[in-house]
């Protein structure tokens, strides 16, 4: 077995004479505080803001940034001096109307969470923003950045000669408490297949090389938030589902999500075979969630089988422990954030468009309403 280290992220010391770069934070909840520590692991950067309007988050943003100024709304934060990049961290439903207010306000370099959007709607006024939006859009695509996904998605071709079949395997903990309980409604997230899959489908875009043209899915809610009720409402939000996916060269990807597989020993399985042979990648879950009693948590592998000569090579990705200590995510909100920093201090493209965050929620919009009707949906 052989070693693949994901540790030379080296937490830098600031010793340059140029200014550090600014970040303001819109939505301090989870994944808000975690850019937050994220962020901190730069060379030569800061939160200096934040907006949130609940006050116990905004708290324990403010622990995290005491420097930061911290407020209650978008409005307050765009009304203060010396940021210079943005990071929309709210709640799905309120990145488009974030967005269009930043843009007729204060055009940033803007970092949003994923989906990008939740409701057809938005479409075109996302298209609308995208055409006069003069700073950097990155759609925060972690997955991407999970080592081993990145060191999959680096061999995949050469390992398997071309992908032509593609699975990717979610078992893992049920959607986390989030503040107001937004998250148990569809309403609010997109659905299950837009808020958690979109992910799963830009990772298939981005391996397959190619644009989806067909979609087949199976999904709903058997398990999970089924006792419990908000103002007499229950929720709807999916928790497992099959989706199929066929792709204009060909190809063909599938995904498994089981929300409800907590003792799972890794979250996501990756595979992609072709005419040459086998790749695969294997993710553990936050280590927040190991079984203390279980001991060490397991490490994330990639195993590469190749038809001949037969004979799978395993290889460990060991991830830095502060990384997997400041996130949910396997150390892939710091390389993201590095990546981020870098397109903004040298003027680069974003690695994750707008398009390609849109295509990810057009994705799994249709998987959404074709598990609810049955049909199958031509993209």
């Amino acid at each position: 077995m052989t070693q693949e280290p994901f540790s030379d992220h080296a937490f830098h010391p600031n010793l340059s004479d140029e200014p550090p770069t600014r970040y303001g934070i819109i939505g301090t909840g989870m994944m808000g505080q975690e850019h937050i520590r994220n962020i901190a692991f730069l060379d030569n950067a800061e939160v200096v803001a934040l907006a949130e309007p609940d006050e116990g988050m905004r708290k324990e943003a403010s622990f995290l940034a005491p420097d930061a100024t911290a407020v209650d709304s978008l409005d307050a934060l765009l009304h203060l001096d010396g940021i210079d990049a943005l990071v929309i961290a709210s709640p799905n439903h309120l990145h488009v109307g974030q967005m269009l207010e930043i843009a007729g306000r204060r055009a940033l370099p803007l970092l949003v969470e994923k989906p990008v959007y939740t409701d057809p709607l938005h479409t075109a006024q996302l298209a609308e923003f995208a055409a006069r939006y003069p700073a950097l859009v990155w759609v925060a695509m972690e997955y991407r950045y999970m080592p081993p996904i990145a060191s999959f998605l680096s061999r995949v071709h050469e390992e398997t000669g071309g992908i032509r079949m593609l699975s990717i395997k979610e078992h893992r903990f049920p959607f986390l408490g989030k503040v107001g309980d937004w998250n148990r409604f569809a309403r609010n997230t997109g659905g299950t297949m837009v808020e958690k899959c979109c992910h799963f489908f830009d990772l298939m875009r981005l391996a397959m090389q190619s644009e989806p043209v067909r979609v087949m899915a199976s999904a709903g809610q058997a398990v999970n938030h089924l006792d419990e009720a908000y103002d007499g409402e229950v929720p709807d939000i999916w928790d497992h589902g099959y989706v199929i996916v066929d792709f204009e060269n060909g190809a063909r990807g599938m995904l498994e999500l089981c929300m409800f597989a907590d003792g799972s020993r890794y979250q996501e399985e990756i595979c992609a075979v072709g005419s040459k042979g086998k790749i695969e990648a294997f993710v553990p879950g936050p280590t927040r969630f190991w079984p203390a009693q279980l001991g060490v948590p397991p490490v994330a592998k990639v195993i590469v089988s190749p038809r001949d000569p037969k004979g799978p090579m395993e290889l460990d990705i060991p991830v830095d422990e502060d990384l997997l200590e400041a996130g949910d995510h396997n150390g892939a909100t710091f390389y993201q954030h590095q990546l981020f920093l870098e397109a903004i201090r040298q003027g680069r493209q974003p690695a994750v468009s707008l398009a390609d965050g849109a295509m990810a929620v057009q994705m799994g919009m249709a998987a959404q309403e074709l598990a609810r009707t049955g049909q199958a949906v031509e993209i």
